[in-house]
């Protein structure tokens, strides 16, 4: 790009006339009150934006103590509410309320860098409270534009051309601060600890909501689960992890148990497994402060993996994803580390292997560590691929799902082996028992719940715990016989920039360094493509058979619905989500409703193909497919299937 010199649009140091470099607006000169009402609506019209790394030396009044702006506040409102100040009561309470506002938002933000429940909830809240009179108010206001220019951007701005100033109207602005507001008030809720998955569920459903939260709260949220080497502000990452890993497979177990460092006899199994554990949680969070420095070498990774996850889950949704996509190849690491870990544990243990020559020739070990290492990466992908949905990555006749079930049922059937070889067991290993089973339950129900939806809505190739399996089934995939009906309608696709080579380069790219579960290879893919796209048309036009097919295609969303309905009946404790128990139930109804969007749609199809008498299909049914904000649910977008005739 050319820099045009004199161009008041390109060049940022160009003055017209008497114009000055420096604004010279007199702060000091006296305006109306309804001016003042005018400016201070007019601040809360301009854009976020973070510009601290680059100030252009600017300073941010960093040599002003919080509590002097606070006196200054106190004293103006103290200065209107004395008697003559300002004649019109109207005015002076719109003023007034407007101070007010401001004394709560430096108050709130005051206590957020505490990062601890020290009253910031009620400042948000209490902020809350005010707005509904700043706005019902606004009209008392009188514009002043004098006090605001575009020449501070000068100073602010190294691109070119200088940038504008950014308003936005008065109602979108109050409506961003109404959001931050509550937000800020119930973001807190995340230091009630209700355990390591009820942590991760909360923060999922925090950064759902729509609209997002803003940079600030989401910066906020991650800060307060994770700071300065704690996390809620006072828990140690190493009881974070442990309780993660005895609720899913390791309940009331040695390898997890916080007495073992209390031993000091390096003869005692406790005080090994304690330190081969603690090298774990060093591998898994990066932990070098909490644990003894003989643990850290120069060749540990520095990669905070499992801390990571909920800092991605702090970040907005596309670039949430992009981050799981390294990490689940940092996981991929860890779960081949924690194998070694898990045979040298064995000694310390005492693990007895299962003897079942009907399931495998060789001994069965349980494999904890390496177990609880999968799991994580399994969830991640699945996310990954949820998530490309709900960012409408994937087209409408493309679906790749993962199901937890095989690996979920293994875990359980150790843990349950486990616990009918404890003769008497006490009341904190049945609790602890209990958790794990609950937990278990609950994500084998949702694992069932979305295969069977996925089964019912897509041609699914089902990533499982042992190998890939390609179910090119022609009797039970609404989307796929949609497709083949040549009736459902998809993005264009350029020949020049698409064929199946690249599509399968750009949907495999985030899963091809993983080698558990194992990724479908380039033929395998093509042929799975070839049987969507070269559907034999006789059969899918014929009635009796493609009726066939939807009835598959209905017991699969049949199954689904039934499970998703006995999941919306659980309790918050059960399902993981105290403190977040009605977004939850809002999500599983979205799913139920998705459900049955998909039957009525099935429906439908049915009876298109009864009216049809030799018709092509393009001219019986139209299908709609919307966007997955606008859909029931963003994992599930279902087509709107309409007779024309």
């Amino acid at each position: 790009m050319v820099l045009q010199m004199m161009d008041p649009k390109m060049d940022s140091g160009f003055l017209a006339g008497e114009d000055t470099l420096e604004d010279e607006y007199d702060v000091l000169q006296k305006i109306l009150p309804e001016e003042l009402v005018g400016i201070m609506d007019q601040m809360l019209c301009y854009e976020e934006e973070d510009f601290v790394s680059t100030l252009y030396n600017r300073s941010l009044l960093a040599d002003i103590d919080v509590s002097d702006v606070s006196k200054c506040l106190e004293q103006a409102i103290a200065d209107l509410d004395a008697e003559g100040a300002i004649k019109n009561s109207k005015v002076k309470n719109t003023l007034r309320i407007r101070l007010q506002l401001r004394r709560h938002i430096l108050d709130a933000v005051e206590c957020d860098s505490m990062l601890t429940e020290s009253g910031a909830a009620h400042h948000w809240a209490r902020c809350s409270a005010l707005l509904p009179d700043v706005l019902q108010s606004h009209s008392e206001g009188a514009p002043h534009p004098q006090a605001f220019s575009a020449k501070i951007q000068r100073r602010l701005a190294s691109s070119v051309p200088p940038r504008p100033i950014v308003s936005i109207s008065f109602e979108n602005a109050y409506a961003q601060l109404s959001q931050i507001c509550q937000n800020g008030s119930e973001v807190y809720q995340v230091l009630n600890y209700q355990g390591s998955h009820n942590l991760l569920n909360f923060i999922w459903a925090f950064q759902s909501r729509k609209p997002q939260p803003s940079i600030y709260i989401r910066c906020l949220l991650q800060a307060l689960v994770f700071h300065d080497m704690k996390v809620l502000g006072g828990m140690t990452i190493t009881r974070l992890i442990f309780d993660d890993l005895e609720e899913i497979v390791l309940p009331s177990d040695l390898l997890v148990d916080p007495a073992n460092g209390n031993v000091e006899v390096p003869q005692d199994r406790r005080f090994q497994v304690w330190k081969e554990m603690q090298s774990f949680v060093l591998r898994v969070g990066d932990v070098r402060s909490l644990i003894d420095e003989q643990l850290w070498t120069q060749d540990t990774h520095q990669r905070q993996a499992y801390l990571d996850m909920f800092r991605a889950m702090c970040m907005n949704r596309s670039r949430m994803r992009r981050m799981l996509c390294h990490l689940i190849l940092e996981w991929e690491n860890i779960q081949l580390e924690a194998e070694n870990l898990d045979v040298e544990l064995r000694q310390f243990t005492y693990e007895e292997p299962i003897i079942d020559r009907t399931a495998a020739s060789d001994a069965i070990w349980a494999f904890p560590l390496s177990s609880w290492a999968y799991f994580q990466k399994l969830r991640q992908m699945e996310w990954i691929v949820q998530l490309g949905f709900e960012l409408n990555i994937y087209q409408n006749d493309e679906i790749a799902g993962i199901t937890q079930i095989q690996h979920l049922e293994r875990i359980q059937m150790f843990s349950l082996r486990r616990f009918r070889h404890i003769a008497k067991p006490n009341a904190t290993q049945k609790t602890a028992f209990g958790l794990s089973f609950g937990f278990i339950d609950v994500a084998l129900l949702k694992a069932s719940a979305t295969e069977s939806f996925a089964n019912g809505l897509f041609c699914v190739c089902t990533f499982s715990s042992l190998a890939i399996v390609h179910s090119v089934n022609k009797s039970c995939k609404l989307l796929t016989f949609l497709n083949r009906l040549e009736v459902l309608p998809t993005r264009p696709r350029a020949s020049q920039y698409s064929n199946l080579e690249l599509r399968y380069l750009l949907r495999m790219r985030p899963f091809m360094q993983v080698s558990l579960p194992e990724i479908p290879s380039f033929a395998e893919f093509s042929s799975l493509e070839a049987c969507l796209e070269t559907a034999d048309e006789e059969s899918a036009q014929h009635t009796e058979q493609s009726l066939s097919q939807l009835k598959s295609a209905e017991q699969a969303m049949n199954i689904a619905r039934k499970e998703w309905e006995a999941i919306s009946k659980l309790d918050a404790e059960t399902a993981r989500c105290v403190g977040c128990e009605k977004w939850w139930r809002t999500s599983v109804k979205d799913a139920i409703r998705a459900c049955i969007a998909c039957n009525i749609a099935i429906a439908t199809t049915k009876k298109g193909l009864l009216k049809a008498e030799g018709r092509n299909m393009k001219d019986v049914l139209q299908v709609e497919v919307t966007e997955s904000e606008k859909s029931y649910h963003p994992f599930w977008t279902v087509p709107k299937v309409v007779l024309k005739i």
